[in-house]
């Protein structure tokens, strides 16, 4: 889906790719902010029980198995609806609303197909915060990476551009993947720093 927002299928739809893109990351952006303020309201109580040391240690439990999912460990899969956003919108909506449509489904993380489980993790960090405006932010930032996912279409000009841009993307999957769980592997490795400094 994502692939259909570039600069050459905006242009083919008589709509503008900036605009699209901008309501896009609008709609991310306040999904995200929206889902992490929510948790971080759903959290307010946690945070009483737990405490800051509590929460980390949650957080670290939670990533350690989020780790685990994500590398199958003993042949497990991450759990994930099997739902995409409806491609049928680029044909029926015109541009700003199947970007702010498309941006705000992705931003909520949960409601699409969830390919890692720092989807689910950041909201678990936001949940943990137990406060609406520190998930608010945790939400938000998630809600800007997800908006940044169209950015690539912006190359697309012309059709072999979007093959070019693709074969990219595709070079691109492992050692993003690869990046992603060291990172994820590092927040891992800090979290567990924190709990046992005195």
């Amino acid at each position: 889906m994502l692939g259909s927002i570039t600069r050459l299928g905006e242009s083919g739809r008589n709509a503008r790719w900036w605009v699209t893109v901008t309501w896009f990351g609008f709609g991310a952006l306040a999904a995200g902010a929206l889902a992490g303020a929510a948790m971080g309201l759903a959290g307010s109580g946690l945070a009483g029980i737990l405490g800051g040391r509590g929460a980390a240690l949650m957080l670290g439990l939670l990533a350690a198995a989020g780790l685990g999912l994500d590398i199958h460990l003993a042949g497990l899969r991450l759990p994930s609806v099997t739902r995409q956003v409806d491609e049928t919108w680029l044909a029926r909506y015109r541009g700003w609303v199947y970007g702010v449509g498309f941006g705000f489904q992705l931003g909520l993380g949960v409601v699409t197909i969830v390919t890692s489980s720092a989807v689910y993790l950041a909201l678990a960090a936001a949940l943990l915060t137990g406060s609406p405006a520190a998930g608010l932010l945790i939400g938000a930032t998630f809600g800007a990476v997800r908006a940044a996912s169209v950015l690539p279409g912006g190359w697309v000009h012309r059709p072999p551009d979007l093959f070019r841009v693709d074969g990219l993307l595709r070079r691109w999957e492992q050692p993003v993947r690869r990046g992603a769980l060291a990172g994820h592997a590092a927040v891992l490795a800090g979290l567990v720093a924190v709990l046992v400094w005195p």
